[in-house]
């Protein structure tokens, strides 16, 4: 295993495209991330690499229409296939039994997260030993200005002890991922047109006025820099 921190350090000099190069000729078992605008940037670079290359998304059971209908325009696109990842039934049963479909609003948003997120995504990771995510360091001043460009997981294990994931965006603006959409024209989430700037589950989505950052639409009746859900938790615990 090369040494995270050198490789860091090299990688981060590096393009998106080379970074996720990399990571697809050192990983056979690898796999990408998929839900938003940074995402198809990162599919759009991968498939021209490696046309298999493993792409997964969490369905939380409370996408907007629109997302889903994005998902099956990205499959239709590329010609790709998309592994989806849902809650499991019973837990997802027993959770909304006991706390009804609306329970974030009172209770914080992490619980319902854990049982519609964080679980299919532990269960995504747990074959694989790598796995690539459209993270920027500006999405989120309070959580994200200090993720690295490859680090080791240490919210989640792979199919080895060690995972290790790559954030090949790290280092861009919502400036650059836009103007790469526009310049490749590959699609994008509606919603986008409607005002919405970071997209998660419908209750917990809305639109932000000009000049709002654009996590401010996430969970917004909830601490302002603290707008992780858990699918990259390591993050907050960094400064």
């Amino acid at each position: 295993m090369e040494n995270i921190t050198e490789l860091n350090l090299e990688l981060s000099a590096k393009s998106p495209r080379d970074i996720i190069k990399h990571a697809l000729a050192t990983h056979s078992n690898i796999g990408i991330s998929f839900s938003g605008a940074e995402d198809v940037v990162l599919i759009d670079m991968a498939v021209k690499l490696k046309k298999d290359v493993h792409i997964f998304t969490l369905d939380t059971g409370r996408l907007h229409p629109e997302t889903y209908q994005y998902l099956e325009k990205v499959r239709e696109t590329y010609g790709i296939r998309i592994e989806i990842y849902s809650p499991d039934a019973s837990a997802l049963q027993a959770f909304t039994n006991e706390k009804g479909l609306f329970s974030f609003y009172q209770d914080g948003h992490k619980e319902c997260c854990g049982v519609r997120k964080i679980a299919p995504l532990r269960n995504a990771l747990s074959n694989l030993d790598a796995w690539i995510t459209g993270q920027r360091k500006d999405q989120s001043p309070g959580t994200r200005n200090s993720i690295a460009t490859v680090e080791v997981d240490t919210a989640f294990k792979g199919k080895t002890d060690q995972l290790i994931k790559y954030n090949p965006l790290a280092n861009w603006s919502s400036e650059e991922v836009w103007n790469y959409i526009r310049a490749m024209e590959i699609p994008y989430n509606e919603l986008h047109s409607k005002g919405f700037k970071s997209i998660g589950c419908e209750p917990c989505t809305k639109a932000v006025l000009p000049n709002q950052h654009e996590r401010e639409g996430r969970w917004w009746w909830e601490e302002a820099t603290q707008k992780e859900c858990g699918l990259h938790a390591g993050n907050m615990s960094q400064p």
